[in-house]
Formats: C-alpha cells, sequence, structure tokens
C-alpha cells in the first residue's frame, strides 16, 4: 500500500510537468490521447503489466518496451520523451498514476470534472449515459466518466469525483447492516 501512496505522490508531480510541457506545446489532447492508450495497452495486456511492475526487469529494459509501445502506437514526440524520462528515473510503475493525475489535469483545464464509476458488471451505453446526465445536474460540469468493473461490490455503484466518494454498492449496504447488527 505504501507502494502505492509513492507511486501516485511521484505520478502527480510528474502529470504536472508533462501538463505544463503540453501547454507549452499546444499538446495538451494529443499528450492525453497517448496516456488513455497507454492505460488501455496496460489494461488489455498481461505481460505490459507484469513487464512494468516486475523488478526483474531493469529500468533500460522497461524504457525500451515502453519506446517501442510509444513507436508502434505513433505517439506523439513529447510522450515518447516523457516515457523515457520516467522509466531512466526509476518510475515505470507510476505510468498509471501519471496518466491518471494528467487526465484530472487535462479536464480540469477544459472546465470538465473527471469521475470513476465502478461497477459489479459492466455498464451499458444507456447506463452509462444515465450516470453522466445525473452528474452533469448535480456538480454542474459535464462529467469524463471512467469506468470500471470490480465484481467484488456484488451491486450497485460506486462514483468517485475528486475527493468524493458517492458508495451505493452492496457490499458496502451489506457491511453496513453487519456493524448495526454487532451493535446492536
Amino acid at each position: 500500500m505504501a507502494d502505492d501512496s509513492r507511486n501516485t505522490d511521484a505520478g502527480e508531480r510528474y502529470a504536472r510537468a508533462l501538463f505544463d510541457l503540453a501547454v507549452e506545446a499546444g499538446q495538451i489532447g494529443a499528450v492525453e490521447t497517448d496516456l488513455r492508450a497507454i492505460k488501455a495497452m496496460h489494461a488489455e495486456s498481461q505481460d505490459l503489466r507484469r513487464l512494468i511492475a516486475s523488478p526483474a526487469f531493469s529500468a533500460e529494459q522497461k524504457g525500451l518496451a515502453l519506446q517501442a509501445l510509444a513507436e508502434k502506437a505513433e505517439f506523439q514526440t513529447l510522450t515518447k520523451k516523457f516515457l523515457g524520462l520516467l522509466t531512466r528515473n526509476g518510475r515505470a510503475g507510476a505510468i498509471l498514476a501519471v496518466a491518471d493525475a494528467y487526465l484530472k489535469l487535462a479536464a480540469a483545464h477544459r472546465g470538465a470534472v473527471s469521475a470513476e464509476i465502478t461497477s459489479a458488471v459492466p455498464l451499458s451505453q444507456a447506463q452509462t449515459s444515465g450516470i453522466a446526465a445525473a452528474l452533469r445536474q448535480a456538480l454542474g460540469k459535464d462529467p469524463e466518466l471512467n469506468t470500471r468493473v470490480d465484481p467484488s461490490i456484488l451491486g450497485g455503484l460506486r462514483v468517485r469525483v475528486g475527493s468524493r466518494l458517492y458508495d451505493a454498492s452492496l457490499k458496502s449496504r451489506l457491511d453496513q447492516l453487519k456493524f448495526a447488527l454487532k451493535r446492536a
């Protein structure tokens, strides 16, 4: 858990630096697209997850692999250089934290708010649209939704907007009931 916290802190610092460079270069959207692609690659490839997380691979090996991926995906030069810097500094493990923090910065720059929706099963397009409409009304801003599936919540939803968590999951409600029964 402490490692996750370090990666998040480092990710936020690196994301801020990358965002500032992207603003100067006028490439905020292009770098955002590249980072979304990295997140998708990470989610889809167990080999990439293993490469990034494993101490068995050197920073140089991680850097070469990420550069090859960046070339193949035709990332912006700024993104490629940044990935090289990240791996040279031994921070390849923070790549998702960097991407998440950068996406939040880019959303804030556009006047949108980033929201993470966690559900027990994949959401349909209609459900996602309904959630987006409800958040738009509640927040007064356009939400940019990131959805993920976590079967452990059993049912319902968890919605995280910034530091606020709205937990309407079945697991949470069962835990509350269990706690109430123990106190009775």
